[in-house]
């Protein structure tokens, strides 16, 4: 294995393979490294989501409109990379319904806000509820969003055909490898890996999702802010279900300035259902299981007392809807009847198998804040990717491009050629795309 590289990505999720992706086209002479600590791409939250490759229309225009042009054409960009690999990619819309009056306010702000993103007239709609009752007989709502242009798919699957990609223009993957260990040396990152060897990077790229915080500190970078991490849980529905609705079925957010999500009433691409996910607080990132949760709780606890996120962690409020969660979580029950409330047909008795959970990392600023948007820190050599959620799977292919485009203007890590085509795409395309005022 290589010890130097020109450009070395910590954290093989969706965004930083997809990072690799774009780089490996620009970068045909440079070396690029991808460091993984799991045993494969995706592993964690990248591949432990509901699927959906989401519309545009909950992301303000004014406020997310980077974001919202990462969704609206990731879209249809991963359509198009499905049809070249030929992978599985469902285009079967979502409904979000209203339970009352209130929500259907919020209704009326998505409506205008997906237009405003992009999505036409035929993509989206809002219906009264003798009108989706027409479409969709079970569900129970005052009112709801038809939403034509979201899809289904395997982020796992994805991400793993964008490694390959990458992997053959020469980025090399090095998986089942944990950094344990930064520091500058003679103008290079000395990245130590497993304790034991050490690699070198003229350019550091954080892309490491749950601990991207974690490696920002360990260079002196973002100091002032922490992260808080929550635990999604499905529950899998009996076969039974597969029919009970057309579509996936999420409710409008009843908190939304905090990261706790109503569970929603999924169908993934392989046409199996499920409840979810919750929002349960863990104290790892890793935190699936007691055990590790245990062995995180001191250290977690101390750094959120010294921090921001104590002001957050002693919000009534907060506190609250975290108790909500961890409800949820101990009782199938409590999580099963949220998801009755417009679609009472399920038995909450039928409901016996449990989905595979995920984890996401919220970052709290030094107020006490949520961060309501990604962050990202620019550095004399790194580049810090800080709070990439939702939707953050379905716009990693044009929210990496314009990272790429970013560290070019900015003089971080200049490309070889800022116009080539990277697979189906030519770069210098997608950048007016995501870009676009």
């Amino acid at each position: 294995m290589a010890h130097n590289f020109d450009v070395v990505i910590i954290g093989g999720g969706i965004l930083g393979t997809s990072i690799s992706y774009f780089l490996s086209f620009l970068n045909k002479s440079k070396k690029i490294a991808v460091i993984e600590q799991a045993q494969n791409v995706a592993f964690h939250t990248s591949g432990r989501n509901t699927g959906k490759v989401h519309a545009p229309y909950l992301y303000n225009p004014q406020k997310k409109k980077l974001f919202a042009n990462a969704a609206f054409h990731g879209f249809e960009m991963w359509q198009e990379y499905s049809k070249l690999h030929d992978l599985p990619f469902k285009k079967d819309g979502v409904i979000e319904v209203a339970l009352d009056k209130k929500g259907i306010k919020v209704l009326e702000k998505y409506l205008k806000w997906g237009k405003e993103n992009g999505l036409e007239d035929v993509e989206i709609e809002l219906l009264d509820k003798s009108e989706i009752k027409k479409i969709e007989p079970e569900i129970k709502c005052e009112a709801a969003l038809n939403v034509h242009r979201d899809g289904s798919v395997d982020y796992s699957t994805y991400t793993e055909s964008v490694m390959k990609d990458s992997k053959e223009n020469d980025t090399t993957f090095l998986l089942d490898t944990k950094v344990t260990g930064i520091k500058k040396e003679n103008g290079k990152w000395g990245i130590t890996l497993n304790e034991e060897q050490e690699i070198f990077a003229e350019f550091l790229i954080n892309a490491a999702g749950g601990e991207a915080i974690d490696i920002a500190h360990n260079v002196g970078v973002a100091e002032k802010l922490t992260d808080v991490h929550f635990r999604g849980e499905y529950w899998k529905a009996p076969s039974e279900y597969n029919n009970l609705t057309s579509t996936s079925i999420y409710s409008v957010p009843e908190f939304p300035d905090y990261p706790f999500l109503d569970p929603h009433w999924i169908i993934r691409v392989d046409g199996s259902c499920e409840i979810g996910p919750n929002a349960v607080p863990v104290f790892s990132p890793y935190g699936y299981d007691k055990a590790e949760n245990i062995k995180e709780f001191v250290p977690k606890m101390l750094e959120m007392l010294g921090s921001g996120a104590r002001k957050a962690i002693f919000d009534k409020q907060f506190q609250e809807l975290a108790m909500n969660e961890i409800q949820s979580s101990m009782s199938k029950s409590v999580m099963v009847e949220r998801v009755r409330r417009f679609l009472p047909k399920i038995d909450v008795d039928k409901i016996t198998q449990k989905g595979t959970a995920g984890i996401r990392s919220s970052i709290i600023d030094e107020n006490g804040k949520f961060a309501p948007d990604v962050i990202l820190i620019d550095e004399e050599s790194s580049f810090h990717i800080l709070n990439y959620n939702s939707p953050g799977a379905t716009g990693a292919l044009p929210f990496s491009a314009h990272i790429v485009n970013h560290l070019n203007k900015s003089g971080l890590f200049s490309s070889e050629s800022m116009d080539e085509q990277c697979g189906p795409w030519k770069f210098s395309e997608i950048i007016e795309k995501i870009e676009k005022k």
